[in-house]
């Protein structure tokens, strides 16, 4: 598998496109950021430039590649005012596979070992994480991955007439290794 994870330096309009098409395709919107409402879930903003370049003020973003085309992303903030625990030196990570052909293929797996062996060289020594519950295809990966289940915050994000909770899962990092613990 040719596969390539390239950090995202300096934002063109087709790399925005990319995200643009992921924010809004159906079967992503629900998992890529929380909605209070069906209005908030119907809702569509342009993804810009300018919005990846403000995103690079606090985010490490890293491109995904799979056979030469841009197939998802994924970034890590550190001690993000967001963090379930507050406990200095975290970093907040997402994964968003947007194109359907990169799904069920081991490419979530393998992006979360890259992001956690950057994580490690900026000598941070624990992740955490938010998961909606309805997503069990990647709880499923982050408890493969090591991930422990923190909290659930209640009424989080909606999708499906409901609301759903939010689960917080966290990893502390074995320095000096580039493989999962």
């Amino acid at each position: 598998m040719d596969l390539k994870f390239i950090k995202l330096t300096e934002p063109t309009a087709a790399i925005a496109e990319h995200f643009e098409r992921w924010e809004y395709d159906p079967k992503l919107i629900p998992l890529i950021r929380p909605h209070h409402d069906r209005a908030s879930l119907e809702t569509y903003e342009p993804v810009t430039m300018k919005d990846l370049e403000q995103r690079l003020e606090h985010d490490q973003i890293y491109l995904i590649y799979l056979q030469g085309q841009l197939v998802g992303e994924m970034d890590y903030q550190i001690d993000p005012r967001h963090l379930y625990k507050k406990e200095t030196g975290t970093a907040w990570i997402g994964i968003v596979l947007g194109e359907e052909a990169a799904r069920g293929k081991g490419i979530g797996y393998l992006a979360l070992q890259y992001l956690e062996k950057e994580i490690r060289q900026q000598g941070l020594q624990r992740v955490e994480l938010g998961v909606f519950e309805f997503n069990t295809v990647a709880i499923k990966l982050y408890q493969k991955a090591g991930y422990n289940e923190i909290a659930r915050i209640p009424n989080f994000t909606y999708w499906q007439d409901k609301l759903w909770q939010d689960i917080r899962m966290e990893k502390y990092l074995e320095h000096g290794t580039d493989r999962i613990v």
